[in-house]
Order: C-alpha cells, then structure tokens, then sequence
C-alpha cells in the first residue's frame, strides 16, 4: 500500500478521491436514516426532545458533550446561529448526550433491522462493517471535530451498527474537511448553501428554510457571491462560479481521501457495491427522501454518470 503520502494532485491520490466519492455517495442514505426516517422522532421524543430539530442537533451533536450552541453552530457550519439557539442549551436541560447517543442506536437498530431484514446481521453487513471500520481506524481526526467526537465513540457489537457508527464517522470526516476547504475558498455559511442551490443540488427554499437563514440574509449571500462574480445578479451560477464550486468539491474529495488508502481496490469496490445495495433498500423503504439538503439524488450520480458510459457500448452491443 506504500506510506499513503502520494502527492493529492497525483493519479494515484485522484483515484483515491474518487473512490472516496462514490463510497460517500452511497454510505450518505444509510447515515441520513438518522435524520430523514419518520420513525426516529418517536425516539428522540421519548429521550426528551422537543420537535424534529431538537432531536437532529441533539443527536447529531451529542458525541461532543452538552457544547454550546456556539460550538454547535460552528462545527455544524452552515446553520444559522438561530437554528441551533433554539434547540441549545434547551436538549441538555431536557436530555443528556450520553442518553441521546444511546437513543440514536437504539433508533438506528430498529430501523435498519425493518429495512434489511436479517441481512441487517449478515456476513454482508459485517464484511462491510470491518472495511469501514479499517477505514476509521485510519482517519486523521486531528482538526475535525465532529469526525473525532465520533471516532472516539465504543464500537457497538451488532455489525449493522458498527457499519452505521463507521459510515457516521466517514461523513463528519468528510464533513469537516468540507468546512475546511470552504474556509479556503471565503465561502460563510449562508454563502455556501446559496452556492450550492445555484448549482441545482437541492432547492434554494429547502436549503433556506430547513438551515434557519433569513430571506434577507440568503439575498444578502448572493449579492456577496455576485460581486466575486461567481453569480449573476439573478443568482444563476456563473463560469467563475462553477469553476469554485468544482475547486471546492475536489478539494473535499482530496481531503477525504487518505484514509481509504487502507484499502485495496478490490475492498473498495466491494464496499462501494454492498453499501450500494443496502443503500437501494433504505431509499425504498423510505428511509432517505429527496430532494434533500445534501444534494444528493438516488441512484447516485457516480451510478448514473457510469449508466451513460455504459449505454453506447450496450447498444452497440445489441445492433450487432
């Protein structure tokens, strides 16, 4: 495997970005059970919490302790600051993170096991469990907090839920290098949800509503990405703009490369295509809705970019 340490800009650390990627693509809807299954805000309500958003920041920030809502806001990025501050302190006075991340596996557990049957406890999901458990063991955390807050979590025993907590550390992972590589960039918070809604990813309202910005704030974001000249003065994205956006996802990927060099490619490729198919059950059955604000469709879009390589070669195939 050598000492992982190839230059990001070389083909290997390409390849590596990309297969980051496509696993993130398809490890996202089985994570996002958490946040888009109806049936984990009866969870969250018997541990305490007071409505959909007190149980999502409660939960998804519970692994860094009763933090503040400044801590919370920072780390979670691109929340405005009212969102968090009418959840926070409230949850720790109405919870406790230790109760609240006991709930989020007790929620996960009864989930995925309705969702994948007994393949939940399969050899499938216990192979997929270890390779991306190898991967956490490889993540630097240093300098992403919510990646560390979860890397430091027990491992549980049941595979489906070590596979959970592992794709759950991967996305903060991923996360928080995000942040990073929007800091880079100048991007703030509204900024980058107004950015992202240009490119078509998710709805600008869906984006603006669920992450608590004002409408004057959200115009306010574009006529500051305007004058960089990223967007038009009606908000469409512009060639600048779409030259950053790309900039910024591709570092993202680069950032969240390195840990998957612990992996050959053949354990790539077979995580890719078991969370793949765990992934198809939880979008049927349910469990992951979109659009969404991850900007993510099913099939994902590595899937349906390889469709239409494939297409030609298939038909040509078949004229012959």
């Amino acid at each position: 495997m050598g000492d992982g340490r190839q230059a990001d800009g070389s083909a290997l650390g390409a390849t590596f970005a990309n297969d980051a990627r496509r696993i993130w693509e398809v490890a996202e809807p089985i994570h996002a059970v958490i946040a888009f299954h109806p049936g984990v805000s009866r969870f969250a309500a018997e541990a305490g919490c007071h409505g959909y958003w007190m149980g999502y920041i409660g939960m998804r920030s519970a692994p860094l302790g009763s933090a503040s809502a400044a801590t919370i806001t920072s780390a979670f990025y691109n929340f405005a600051p009212r969102r968090i501050a009418r959840s926070v302190p409230d949850v720790w006075a109405y919870s406790t993170p230790a109760r609240l991340l006991d709930t989020r596996l007790a929620a996960m557990d009864a989930i995925l096991r309705e969702l994948w049957g007994m393949d939940a406890t399969g050899s499938a999901v216990r192979r997929a469990a270890e390779l991306a458990g190898r991967v956490v063991a490889a993540a630097v955390t240093a300098g992403r907090p919510l990646a560390a807050a979860n890397a430091a979590l027990p491992i549980p025993a049941e595979p489906h839920l070590a596979l959970w907590q592992a794709l759950t550390t991967l996305r903060e992972h991923r996360g928080d290098g995000h942040i990073v590589a929007l800091v880079r960039s100048e991007v703030d918070p509204c900024e980058a949800l107004v950015l992202a809604a240009a490119t078509g990813r998710s709805p600008a309202e869906q984006l603006r509503l669920s992450r608590g910005w004002s409408d004057r704030e959200w115009a306010a974001a574009t006529r500051r990405l305007a004058n960089r000249g990223w967007l038009s003065i009606g908000g469409e994205l512009t060639a600048l703009g779409a030259q950053a956006r790309a900039e910024i996802e591709n570092v993202t990927d680069l950032m969240a490369a390195a840990p998957f060099r612990q992996l050959s490619l053949g354990e790539r490729d077979e995580l890719y295509d078991t969370l793949y198919g765990l992934a198809e059950r939880v979008a049927l059955g349910g469990g992951y809705a979109w659009p969404n604000p991850v900007g993510l469709d099913w099939p994902p879009a590595s899937e349906r970019a390889a469709a239409r390589l494939r297409q030609p070669a298939e038909l040509g195939s078949t004229d012959g």
